[in-house]
């Protein structure tokens, strides 16, 4: 007496069951099988070049630092000119020049450290990178104008000038079509 409770269909002929065929009760059942990996996306021209130019503008920041100690002497009268109508006696000058001096280093080695980290962040396709990369050109933007709100030496200024260019062709560069694609294409969930 067979019950219906734990009966199994019977197996297949001989031959058949056997082969590609073998499972065919399981044709709708998910494949747990790995999905080809994505094949690695090569990096365009254009986050290349913005990459390289990251560089150049990490070299200019230490530049930066070092036209800032050439410029000392105008820095000083700079401050001498600012306080005038207030005794300012030598020793305060020269701590006054002395801050200047340390925060234009701290300022200029954090700028470094910053277009060192974009270039790396830019050059894997980071997206949230060029977001970054862009806020830190807006603020670029706000200080080189701020500038001229206050006395600034003219080796200084020009070579504000040509950061705020340059920072301007690499946002350009990391916003090419051919740019955006590679930064989707990092960012594409992997398998």
């Amino acid at each position: 007496m067979m019950s219906d409770y734990g009966s199994t269909p019977p197996p297949p002929p001989p031959g058949e069951g056997e082969g590609p065929g073998q499972f065919q009760g399981m044709q709708g059942m998910p494949s747990y099988e790995s999905a080809p990996a994505a094949a690695p996306v090569e990096r365009p021209a254009s986050i290349a070049q913005a990459v390289k130019l990251m560089y150049v503008g990490a070299a200019l920041s230490l530049l930066g630092i070092i036209v800032f100690f050439l410029e000392k002497d105008a820095i000083r009268d700079m401050v001498q000119k600012s306080t005038a109508g207030k005794t300012m006696t030598a020793d305060k000058l020269d701590a006054a020049v002395t801050l200047a001096m340390v925060s234009a280093i701290v300022a200029g080695l954090i700028g470094v450290a910053l277009w060192l980290w974009m270039a790396s962040a830019n050059g894997k396709g980071r997206k949230w990178a060029r977001i970054v990369a862009t806020v830190f050109f807006a603020f670029s933007v706000l200080n080189f104008l701020g500038s001229f709100l206050q006395p600034t030496p003219a080796l200084s200024r020009i070579l504000g000038i040509v950061m705020l260019a340059l920072g301007a062709y690499i946002l350009y560069l990391l916003y090419r079509p051919e740019s955006s694609q590679y930064y989707e294409a990092q960012s594409a969930p992997r398998i």
